[in-house]
């Protein structure tokens, strides 16, 4: 069956679950973080709660301002329940009763988080009163402007606020656009406001700009903003950021002039050579690529770069040179990357070097997971199942409280079963991981592949089924059920309702075109199946697509044809199950 999950010796590895941030993510996200007076919380979201004014309020408790104190503690409390609403209500009445200008302030924010303008217009009122500083006014009354739609004196407001030349009130003037309700007006006024002339000389508000222009579409303004940073600072974060604009318009000769000439100014950056060895890389352009991460300073991102460059382009001799050089590199720099050493041992086929690299894997990296999962694989490779077992037992242990990396763990343990012949086994351990995570699809999936290859079609059709029923549009799922009831010769006509439409979803995907085939044959269009999977070999080349090849090929009478096919499986897989069955029954 060509949905089945991947055997433990290619189980990926799986980085753990970090956030990720582009280029402009990160810079905006610093851009929000010193926003100042004018940054406000984005309607609906949670995140980091302001300075609470609670510690500057002394107040009587009956009194009017006792009031307020009790407003505002509950307004805090429905922030911590995400009940924004709630909040901005509470505080603004607060407002109206106390005299701490920070109360004001807050619940202004509030009220623009909300976009209540109307409410917003009252609070500037009573913060002004209570002695507002002018030019944190400005800041706020450009953004009501904003939300008001008034681009003339949301201009001429974030024109007061920008007027100090201070890096700072650039940043507050970037975070209130991010949040702008109206997108294409914020574009407006961060064109006409942005110029070179008016900016400070700061590369890093340049292209923050830059990528904030890019983010709200105002992609000609973007690539011109990116492109005067450049010739102003010529520094690498510029020129990263205006090669990867070029990339984005299908320039890809403009951004590599750009990164050649960056990488000739900078030869020390690294992240300008991991850029154009990227770009490089994307062209398949791999010895280039490598000749330039191998030149300059190395650092953890430019050996993995070089390994996996290297390992595209199936360079052994460059694999053997990177493992040779790493492992004469600094202690240092052998402990950070004892993952990756693990990782070229093994495109290198040396097993015991590799278990003992991941051995040395620190526990808090965040290689652990993967190392441990490696490091089963390799000791059941080597004929160490039972400690193999007992390694995939602790990660579910020490796992347990993490979804994703619990779930691997339960996967790599069935499916050293399933290497194995030990189909109970690996139905017992998908059992086991579907108590600790009740209805999980994948596993549930995972089991119905397990039932399949053990033979029990009702409960793999059972499995599949469940699938379907929580997605109907899961294309796996359908592939799958399609498969193993075209497999076991039951139901064609669903089976072929369900494929043609994981064909239709998916109609390059080899596994697919595989099922498509197999029923074909089961249905006696024998040209039809060949047509499809010839497609689907030529794709992929997986012992089973293979062997379904290889058995229609035969009873097309192109024996020589067949037994080529059935030679190269052998090769891939020789103890194969559909392999073995095949030529037992046809005797090639």
């Amino acid at each position: 069956m060509r949905s089945v999950r991947t055997q433990p010796d290619k189980l990926k590895t799986r980085r753990r679950t970090r956030a990720h941030f582009s280029a402009f993510a990160a810079a905006l996200a610093v851009l929000a973080l010193l926003g100042g007076c004018a940054q406000v919380p984005v309607h609906g979201r949670s995140g980091t709660v302001p300075e609470q004014p609670l510690a500057r309020l002394d107040l009587p408790v009956g009194s009017a301002n006792g009031r307020a104190v009790a407003l505002v503690i509950a307004a805090e409390f429905a922030l911590q329940n995400n009940q924004v609403d709630k909040a901005a209500a509470d505080y603004a009445e607060a407002a109206q009763i106390s005299n701490d200008p920070a109360v004001a302030k807050r619940a202004l924010q509030l009220a623009l988080a909300t976009r209540d303008a109307v409410g917003a217009q009252k609070l500037l009122d009573r913060w002004q009163a209570l002695g507002a500083d002018t030019h944190d006014l400005a800041a706020v009354r450009a953004q009501l402007a904003m939300l008001r739609g008034d681009r003339a004196d949301a201009e001429h407001q974030y024109g007061l606020l920008l007027g100090s030349g201070k890096t700072d009130d650039w940043k507050t003037f970037a975070a209130t656009l991010l949040t702008a309700r109206d997108t294409a007006l914020a574009g407006r006024v961060l064109e006409d406001l942005a110029t070179p002339e008016r900016l400070p000389a700061s590369e890093s508000i340049w292209v923050a700009l830059s990528q904030l222009g890019e983010h709200l579409g105002r992609h000609a303004f973007a690539r011109k903003l990116a492109d005067a940073a450049v010739q102003r600072f010529d520094a690498p974060d510029s020129i990263r950021w205006a090669a990867s604009l070029r990339v984005t318009t299908g320039d890809r000769a403009g951004a590599l002039a750009l990164y050649a000439k960056g990488v000739a100014a900078h030869p020390g950056n690294a992240d300008l050579r991991l850029g154009y060895a990227a770009l490089l890389a994307e062209g398949e352009e791999y010895a280039e690529a490598l000749k330039l991460l191998q030149r300059g300073p190395q650092t953890d991102a430019t050996w993995t770069a070089r390994v996996a460059y290297a390992a595209r382009a199936k360079d052994n001799a460059a694999l053997r040179a990177l493992y040779a050089d790493l492992q004469r590199a600094p202690q240092a720099q052998r402990a950070d990357n004892a993952f990756l050493l693990g990782q070229l041992a093994e495109l290198l086929k040396h097993d015991p070097q590799a278990l003992t690299w991941y051995g040395k894997v620190d526990p808090d990296s965040p290689h652990a997971f993967d190392a441990q999962v490696r490091s089963a694989v390799l000791l059941d490779k080597s004929g160490r199942s039972e400690q193999a077992h007992a390694l995939a037992a602790q990660l579910q242990q020490d796992y347990s409280d993490d979804p994703d990396s619990l779930r691997t763990a339960y996967e790599l343990d069935a499916q050293m079963y399933s290497q194995h012949g030990q189909h109970a086994e690996a139905v017992a351990t998908y059992d086991r991981a579907l108590d600790a995570m009740p209805g999980d699809p994948a596993l549930i999936y995972d089991r119905g592949i397990e039932y399949a290859n053990a033979g029990n079609t009702d409960a793999a059709l059972g499995d599949f089924r469940k699938v379907l029923a929580q997605n109907p549009d899961n294309v796996e799922a359908m592939n799958a059920l399609g498969f193993t009831l075209a497999d076991a010769d039951r139901d064609l006509p669903e089976a072929t309702r369900l494929l043609r439409k994981a064909l239709t979803a998916k109609p390059d995907a080899a596994a697919i075109m595989d099922s498509w085939g197999w029923l074909q044959y089961r249905l006696g269009h024998l040209d039809q199946a060949e047509t499809y999977l010839k497609r689907a070999w030529v794709q992929q080349q997986d012992p089973d697509i293979g062997v379904h090849l290889g058995e229609v090929l035969w009873k097309l009478g192109q024996h020589e044809y067949a037994r080529e096919v059935f030679g190269k499986v052998r090769k891939l897989d020789p103890r194969n199950p559909a392999l073995l069955q095949a030529e037992r029954r046809l005797k090639p």
